[in-house]
């Protein structure tokens, strides 16, 4: 019996490290890669450049609902790549992609807004 029940415990523990790994509803986490998706961009979201911080490779965005994370309309920041933070401005209304990368809001993908 107490083989029995050590070994229920171990099951339980063991599925329960399986089930913590996976990903939260909707939303890409790649293990261990900081790079970019290879992924088509799929749906943009609305935003307006709040402030850019190079020296923290983030971007701060005032933007409506992302589908794809789950997260409605807010001012929040993601990280970004140093390219991509030189060629945007302050103030800019764009269109944007973002992935959870490395368990961090992302910018895989950024354009003017038409």
């Amino acid at each position: 019996m107490k083989n029995q029940f050590l070994f229920a415990t171990a099951l339980v523990g063991a599925s329960s490290a399986v089930i913590a790994q996976k990903p939260m509803d909707g939303m890409s986490m790649p293990a261990g890669s900081s790079q970019k998706s290879t992924k088509p961009v799929g749906q943009l979201t609305d935003a307006v450049i709040q402030r850019i911080d190079t020296a923290q490779g983030e971007i701060v965005l005032k933007h409506g609902d992302i589908p794809n994370l789950g997260m409605p309309a807010m001012t929040m920041a993601f990280e970004a790549d140093t390219a991509t933070l030189k060629r945007v401005k302050a103030g800019e209304k764009v269109r944007f992609h973002a992935e959870i990368m490395n368990g961090k809001p992302t910018l895989t993908h950024i354009e003017a807004a038409r």
